[in-house]
């Protein structure tokens, strides 16, 4: 066995129903421990199936199964009616820890040992990139926190049955930009004019960036592909 491949992680075809372990979905894929630990559940599954362990947290299984399915079976794409089935209030606690795994842990732990690595390097390249990643991280905060203050509040409204006539789903889709395609702007200038003596902190550095940019658009695509659509449909039923 291709040690490096195995841990990559699986790929999977079969999707996960709520009588697989969820200790076998997450040792094949680390997009299943994001996804899991932003729904609030916790380690120490034991040999728990998914709806074991939903029942237990509070978490619908219709919603965890549809973004699990949806960000690691291959090919796999949400069907209208897989879209109808979410719960709300579980989409919506995962998409809010989300964003605060990003804003209040991630990307201030990048920032922290990206500074660390660049200790010995030019001050003028130093307030260059510090300056790059600061703009990029506020972009991300006003990304999230509209979508915090707007359309979580519209959504759950929405749901509520109360229809805002000042604003609709088309208004968020028109603005919700890809965020994480800006990171890759930090990538270039890192590895393309960093010419600072480099070791394995510098490096290191690096990795959590690609990792972060893998980890954005995972999390924008279930806004695209599932959070959205259910907010149309939702709009469709009041229409």
């Amino acid at each position: 066995m291709n040690s490096y491949r195995h841990l990559q992680g699986h790929t999977y075809v079969t999707p996960f129903t709520a009588h697989t372990r969820i200790s076998d979905v997450i040792l094949g894929s680390a997009s299943a421990l994001l996804i899991t630990s932003r729904f609030g559940i916790p380690l120490g599954f034991g040999d728990q199936s998914i709806g074991q362990v939903c029942q237990e947290h509070g978490v619908d299984v219709k919603t965890l199964l549809l973004l699990l399915n949806s960000s690691i079976i291959d090919g796999y794409e949400p069907t209208p009616e897989l879209i109808a089935s979410v719960h709300l209030d579980s989409l919506l606690k995962y998409l809010i820890n989300s964003h605060s795994y990003f804003l209040d842990f991630r990307l201030p732990l990048i920032r922290q040992r990206l500074l660390s690595a660049m200790s010995n390097c030019p001050q003028d390249l130093m307030y260059v990139i510090r300056r790059f990643f600061d703009e990029y991280a506020e972009e991300v905060r006003k990304h999230m926190n509209y979508e915090d203050r707007v359309v979580f509040p519209y959504a759950r409204k929405l749901m509520a049955g109360e229809r805002d006539s000042n604003y609709n789903i088309g208004i968020f889709i028109k603005r919700h930009d890809q965020i994480e395609l800006k990171i890759t702007e930090l990538k270039n200038l890192l590895i393309k004019y960093y010419t600072a003596p480099t070791g394995y902190e510098m490096t290191a550095v690096l990795n959590d960036i690609f990792a972060v940019e893998v980890d954005l658009a995972g999390h924008n695509y279930i806004e695209d592909a599932i959070f959205t659509p259910f907010i149309e449909y939702l709009e469709s039923q009041q229409a």
